[in-house]
């Protein structure tokens, strides 16, 4: 269904329950604005990702109504999943391959993907020649190259070291400002929502719902200088409290 108004995405009471009768989402309700980074903040379980497959076509809820505007859409699981034979070039035209999309000058598409995330010097080499932020960086490209308005992340940097995971957020920050997509990013580190993020969803334990919805004012663009103020932190303990009292909800 397609969404009205200013909302890219609105999920109005959804529940999902799967076949072994295992409830992951119960009355999930909410908006995401054309352009917002939005992240959704919980616990392993509870649902996040059930949500972001809902989202994404991948899954069906058992009840409530899911509107998005347009068919296009990225999505950047938490896992690379590149195809080990293929070079870095041929993962990322992958989304034009399965939707046997014309597109005339591919390989500029391709190209203009991989300069966005720094790995325009890549393009012949094969993911057991990257590293772990590499092949994230190639999985970020592959949903990027036919330019969606929504991108979808679920998790995508929680394998990798802190260092890593800091550059990354980085790097994701300046490619949404750059490109001004909508991003629903899934996370269950509080620290990454509030460097990352215009609002935050806190959900509660399973079955998953919105406890909290919660706005992270700071001015873009954030650095290092950022992640050490009292801002940040004040933000962060705000966050970790809404956490805590989520976790405290009965089912």
């Amino acid at each position: 269904m397609t969404v009205q108004g200013d909302a890219i995405v609105r999920l109005s009471g959804v529940g999902k329950t799967f076949d072994n009768g295992a409830v992951a989402l119960a009355g999930l309700t909410f908006d995401v604005a054309a352009g917002e980074f939005v992240s959704m903040l919980g616990p392993s379980g509870c649902g996040k990702s059930t949500a972001l497959r809902i989202v994404a076509g991948l899954s069906e809820a058992s009840t409530g109504d899911v509107e998005r505007s347009g068919d296009s859409l990225g999505f950047v699981f938490q896992d690379p999943t590149l195809m080990p034979w293929a070079t870095v070039a041929a993962n990322v035209s992958l989304p034009f391959k399965l939707n046997a999309a014309h597109n005339t000058d591919l390989r500029s598409a391709v190209t203009r993907a991989l300069v966005r995330v720094g790995l325009d010097d890549f393009t012949e080499a094969y993911p057991r020649q990257l590293s772990g932020g590499m092949r994230m960086r190639v999985s970020i490209a592959r949903a990027l190259v036919t330019e969606p308005p929504l991108l979808l992340m679920d998790e995508p940097f929680a394998a990798l070291d802190e260092i890593t995971r800091f550059k990354l957020n980085n790097e994701l920050l300046t490619l949404w400002q750059e490109m001004r997509r909508t991003v629903i990013f899934v996370t269950h580190s509080v620290f990454e929502s509030v460097f990352l993020s215009q609002r935050i969803l806190v959900m509660t334990p399973r079955p998953g719902r919105v406890f909290a919805d919660i706005e992270i004012p700071a001015a873009y663009p954030r650095d290092e200088s950022f992640r050490t103020s009292a801002e940040f932190a004040g933000y962060c303990r705000r966050v970790s409290e809404a956490l805590a009292q989520a976790m405290q909800v009965a089912p």
